[in-house]
This record gives C-alpha cells, structure tokens and sequence, in this order.
C-alpha cells in the first residue's frame, strides 16, 4: 500500500512541476543582441520579449516538450525543441537571419516586461536615416525645427509643446544624458549631433510621465538611443549634395568575431555644408565614437564606450517677415550674417551587467565635457541703435554620474511579478556661464556671468505584476533630490537652495485578444528649472509638476494592419523659466494639453508599406481668459507618413509627406505661425557590398518656414519697434547621392 501511494505521489509531483526557460536571441553574423524579439511556447499562452541585452525569461512552465518559436520583425523564424523540467532549462544561443520585413511578425503583449514600443523596429527598417535628427523624426507626432546654421540643437514639438531644445522631453544616448541642466540657452537644452546615425541599433520612445526609470525633462515623453555593440561589417560612405554639402562616415570591427567573444569597433564622420543661404553657413561637424565589449564569462559584461564631437557654424538668424516684403533682403537673406557658434563634446562610459538565476544587475558610470559658444541677434536695433542687440552665450561644464538598476522575476501566489528599482546621482559643474552684448562677435559687455552646480540623486522602484493572462497592472514611485548652487561673479553674491519631488505612477494593461492590447496609464512627472531660477526664487515652485492620463489601444488586423491610438491629457502646475536670451525669469502658469494620437503600419504587398501618424492637441494656458489663453507655437495637428519599398532585388525607396498646420504664436491667436507640407522622396540599390542611393528633399520646392516667433525688433531706419513673424526660411528642394562600400 505504502508502495502505491509514493507511486501516486511522484507521479503527481511530476505533472505539476514546472520549471524556467531562458535564453539569449542575437542576429546571425554581426551577433548584436535583438531587443524586442518574441518567444513564444506553441500551443500555450505563455511567451515573452527579449530585454536590452537580448535575453528573455518565461517561468512557471509545466515540465514536458514543447516547441519555441522565436520571431521578430524583419528576421526569419526559428522554432526549436525544448523539454522544461524542475529547474532552469536553457536554450542555446538563438541566431535570426536577416529577412523579409513582415508585420504579422509584430507581437500586442500584455507581459510584465514592457517591450520597446511596438512600431520602432518597423520604422528603423522601413525609413531611410541619414541623421540622429531623422531617427528622432520617427517618434508619431515629433516634429524638429533647426534655426542657426545646423549646429545649434533643434527646436521640438511633442503633443502640443513647443518644447524649446528639450525642456519637456527626456533623451539619453546609452544611458548618457543628452540635456543640459541650467544651460546658457535654455533649460534641457539637448544636442543630438554628436551621435552618429549609423551606429544606432535601436530606439525606444514613449509619451507621458509614466515610467519610472525616467527622471527630469520626462512630461512628454522620452526617446533613450543604444548604439551597437558591433558592426555588420566594415563600411565607408559618402555623400554629396547641393550648397557644397558633404559627409563621410565610417566604421571598423576592431575585434574579429571568430576569434573572441568580445566585440569593439570605431567609427568616424566628416560633415560639412555651405547651406542654401545667400551668406555661406561653412558648417563643419566632426565626430569619432568607440565602443568595446568584455565578455567576462559567468554573465558578466563590461562595456566601454567614448565619443568626441566638434562642430562649428555660421548663421543668417531670423530674419522679419517685413524685410522680405519691402525687398531688403531675400528669403535666404539675413539682417547680421555675424551669427553663429562652437560646440563640443566629449563622453566616456563604462557599464557592467551581471546577470544571476532570474535577475540581472546593471550599474554605469559616466563622464561628460562640454563646451558651448553662440552668437544671436533676435532684435538688431531694438535695444541698443548703435552697436546692435547681438549676444553671446557661453558655458564649459562637466557632468559626473552613475546609475543602477536591479532587475528580477519571481511569483507571488503563483502570479508572474517583474521587480525593478535603481537610482543614481548626476553632478554638473557649470563654470564661466555667461550672457554678454557683442558687435560683430566682438565683446562688448556683460550682462550675466557666473559658476552654478547642480546635483541630482534619485531613487525609483517599479513592480509590474500579472494578475492572470489577461490583466497586468503596474505601480511605480520615483523620489528626486536637486541641490542648486549659483556663485554670481558680477555682484559678487552666493546662492544655493534644495529640493525634492515624489512622482507616483501607475497603469493598467488588459489583453483583449491575442493581437489587441487596451491600456490606462497615469502618473507624474516634471522638469528642473534653471539654477539662477531656483536660487532667484528662494526655491519656490521650481520643479513644476506634470500629471498625465493615457487611454490606449494597439491592435493587429489581418496580420497585416497595425494600429495605435490614445486619448491623452497633460497637466503642468506653474513653471518660473529662465530666458537665456535675455538674462530674465518668466512665469508661465499652469497649462492643460489634451488631444488623440493615432498610427497606423500597414503592408499593401509583400514589399510594399504604407505609414501615417497623427496628432491633434488642444493646448491651453488654465489661469488666462478666454481667447487669451492660446499657449504660442504649441502645435494643434500635425502628420506624418508615407510608402516605402523593400524588394528583394536590393531596390528600396520612399514617398515621405511631412504636415504641420498653423498655429498660433502669440497668446491671442492674432498672430499666426504657418504651417507646412512637404514631400521627401528616396531610392536605393543595395547589395552585399555596396549601395547607392538618391534623395529628394522638398520635392515640390515648397517655400515654407522652418522656425518661427513673434518678436519685437526694430531695422536700421526705423523709428518705432515693431512686433511681428520672425523665421528661419526652410530647406528648397535638396537633392543628394550617397555611395556606400561594405568590407
């Protein structure tokens, strides 16, 4: 008897064992890790999304066999054997080849790790990149303005922002901060130039103050860049346009794959341009970047990563609508043709991650030099008829920071729970920060000078638990401590100040089919405001709140469709903003944006895509009156889309429209910035070890205005200022080749 009871007992107990299942999914020859890529156990509901480092997870498995297919978009499938017993079962080191671009390939998860978002990899595919700029063209619904010679960081509009250079968007090159704390042109100012667009791997982006590894400038949203661990293979480029423009990039594996685990490369890029206004611009950029992997074994990995980039550039400014119109100057004309500036950075990181059982653990270091030295002229003779109102706006600062994260799954009740909490410290050390008037980029005197630190220490944890297949919900909870510090070296006085925010987040998810997704997500954010500001303002109300709702759905159809679609709002308490153009502080008040986002991704063909994204916002300023209450410059609609072609024969190309309709640019809506449509076109052939390409840009030859504000300013023969369209004329049509070599 006793014989048959521990028979019935171990045969039970091997029914209802489960174990784990992981792995690790890279890209077949250049072995990059792919990010995003979906496991799924056939014939169950069980599945998951490969992390940044292309690994993945799936517990709680019923031992038995079983078949895993691992897919992502633009790869061709693998399904492999798998028997799951008590304990952890590892696949092998998954290889996808390079394929076919196929959107039934795209998986709506409901999973407790949240995957990239779903459209990214589709669109790094499908669109040509030329720029870190285009790259960040491709988040639905962002649009940039550039309005100084190229090398000044562009202007951008998010769901109803006019975010300035980055005030309200958070940016992150491999972990690296992109904006700049208390800067001399403006708070969260953010240069992407020195990132070269080939050697990113993939972006993630997202809308909102909902995520909870996310920090300062995150009250729109977020785009964080990774650049490769490897190349492909070796390339050169070059590329040859219009107004004596040139660019030459290239890259080289420093490490043969066959010969070690770890990988390393270089790479380099050249640009320069005259640009298509009557004054050259004698734009000139240089960047070099290095990256190198450790392979440590036992799951550890060290990477090392250091850039440098240099650019220098001339500009013809904005130039008054009514200089055109009386015909003293052109469209490509300018008033000072002495604006312009310098730029530089330098960066240097080293990251370890150790991954152990079911958790991971990453920490990073960092270092950053930067310099910034700029020349405008927003009014000419407005405030000074003589010399003229050209400033000059310069800092030299270091950034010191570190930031770690834990990251583990386990189960609660036999529910699937996703534990992450990090934190980190940032140092900026800010010296010789400085407005001052100029004539001719000549020192005249100055108008602000001093040295200003400012320290950030945070502290975040994220938990994400699935209560069943269906329903997932996440709680999150960010705390941040700022100290402020400005030495003031014209009156000779000290200020510091400190400051603290908790930002609570918590979303929904509720898988309603295999392929639609429905979600709620709400939370709070914010945005630092500028050291001068904080220490001017005893450290009243400067560090504005932002609480944000999402109601969304992303769906599959016909397995060639993909949908997403949001209703939003977004609220911002009352904000003091430092004007670095005039040295002065502006209180904005509290502002409500609200509005729906929609994209779509749809495969007409087999090599043929079609691709629109839209955006309409209502933004309002909450404590003015009505019709005095329109917020200048923040976009009301804007689109973007377009068809592009993938065929096997190497012939690639696209059709690409751009909208933004007017908006208004004072708070009256009596004045009105024009908006704009233009078409970009492109083709290609590629093959193993070439490519050439053609583009358009502005095939129409549209005249349209890239940048716009209603300034007062007064010309030279007048008596009175006058207050109207100040703009920076866009690009005529532009035409490039571009020759690749692949070795």
């Amino acid at each position: 008897m006793k014989k048959i009871v521990y028979g019935i007992l171990l045969s039970s107990s091997s029914v209802f064992a489960q174990g784990t299942l992981k792995g690790i999914v890279k890209e077949e020859g250049s072995r990059q890790p792919l990010v995003g890529a979906h496991i799924a156990i056939k014939d169950s509901n069980q599945g998951a999304i490969t992390n940044r480092d292309g690994q993945f997870t799936i517990p709680s498995i019923n031992s038995g066999k079983y078949l895993v297919e691992i897919s992502f978009v633009g790869y061709y499938m693998q399904t492999l054997p798998v028997e799951i017993g008590e304990g952890v079962s590892s696949l092998p080191e998954v290889l996808l080849t390079p394929g076919n671009i196929q959107l039934a390939d795209v998986v709506i998860t409901s999973g407790t790790d949240r995957p990239l978002n779903t459209l990214s990899p589709v669109d790094i595919n499908l669109r040509p990149t030329n720029t870190s700029q285009d790259i960040l063209r491709m988040v639905p619904g962002l649009f940039i303005a550039q309005h100084a010679g190229g090398g000044k960081a562009e202007q951008i509009f998010l769901r109803g922002f006019d975010i300035d250079h980055g005030t309200d968007i958070n940016l992150e090159v491999d972990g690296l901060p992109v904006n700049m704390v208390s800067h001399a042109h403006g708070q969260g100012y953010s240069d992407l130039h020195f990132l070269i667009p080939e050697l990113v791997q993939y972006v993630d982006f997202d809308k909102g103050p909902y995520f909870a590894n996310k920090g300062d400038f995150t009250t729109a949203g977020y785009v964080d860049f990774q650049t490769k661990t490897s190349l492909e293979g070796n390339f050169v480029k070059v590329e040859g346009a219009q107004f004596g423009t040139l660019r030459t990039v290239a890259g080289v594996n420093l490490v043969s794959r066959n010969a070690t685990k770890n990988t390393g490369y270089i790479a380099s890029e050249y640009f320069r341009s005259d640009g298509f206004f009557e004054s050259p611009q004698h734009f000139n950029r240089f960047n070099l970047a290095g990256k190198y992997t450790i392979d440590l074994g036992k799951s550890h990995y060290v990477n090392l990563g250091s850039t440098y980039f240099r650019s220098s550039w001339d500009a013809s400014g904005q130039i008054p609508e009514r200089a055109v119109r009386n015909g003293t100057i052109t469209r490509f004309g300018s008033i000072d043709d002495t604006e312009g500036g310098q730029t530089s950075r330098a960066n240097f990181f080293i990251k370890h991650r150790f991954q152990f059982g079911r958790a991971s653990f990453d920490q990073q270091a960092y270092a950053v030099y930067y310099d910034f030295n700029l020349y405008s002229n927003f009014t000419f003779l407005l405030a000074d008829p003589v010399n003229g109102d050209q400033i000059q706006q310069q800092e030299a600062r270091m950034i010191y920071g570190y930031k770690v994260n834990y990251h583990t799954n386990s189960t609660v009740f036999g529910r699937e729970l996703n534990t992450q909490f990090g934190g980190g410290v940032r140092f900026d050390d800010v010296r010789e920060i400085s407005l001052s008037n100029t004539l001719r980029r000549q020192f005249l005197g100055d108008i602000q000078r001093g040295d200003l630190t400012e320290g950030n220490a945070n502290i975040f944890v994220n938990e994400t638990l699935a209560l069943n297949r269906r329903w997932s919900i996440n709680a999150a909870l960010r705390f941040d401590y700022f100290t402020f510090e400005y030495d003031d070296k014209l009156t000779a006085q000290q200020g510091s100040e400190t400051a603290s925010i908790v930002s609570p987040k918590l979303s929904i998810n509720y898988q309603a089919s295999e392929n639609t997704l429905f979600y709620i997500r709400s939370g709070t954010g914010f945005h630092s405001n500028d050291a001068r500001v904080v220490v001017e303002r005893n450290a009243k109300e400067i560090l504005p709140r932002a609480y944000g709702i999402d109601i969304g759905m992303h769906t599959k159809l016909w397995d060639k469709l993909l949908l997403h679609s949001a209703l939003w709002r977004l609220d911002l308490d009352q904000e003091f903003v430092y004007v670095g153009d005039a040295g002065i502080v502006e209180a904005s008040g509290k502002t409500q944006r609200q509005g729906l986002d929609l994209s779509a991704r749809y495969q007409v063909l087999p090599w043929l895509f079609a691709d629109v994204d839209l955006t309409l916002a209502d933004p309002k300023a909450k404590e003015a009156l009505e019709g005095e209450n329109y917020i200048p410059l923040a976009p009301t609609f804007s689109s973007v889309g377009g068809l592009s072609v993938r065929s096997n024969t190497g012939i690639n190309g696209s059709l690409r429209y751009r909208w933004l309709t007017d908006r208004a640019a004072n708070e009256a809506n009596i004045v009105k910035a024009d908006g704009y449509f233009l078409m970009d076109a492109m083709i290609a052939f590629t093959q193993r070890k070439f490519e050439i390409a053609f583009s358009v840009e502005n095939v129409l030859n549209m005249d349209w205005n890239e940048a716009q504000f209603d300034t007062e300013s007064r010309l030279a023969g007048e008596t009175d200022p006058i207050s109207e369209i100040h703009f920076t004329p866009g690009s005529p049509r532009f035409t490039k080749l571009k020759v690749a070599i692949f070795f």
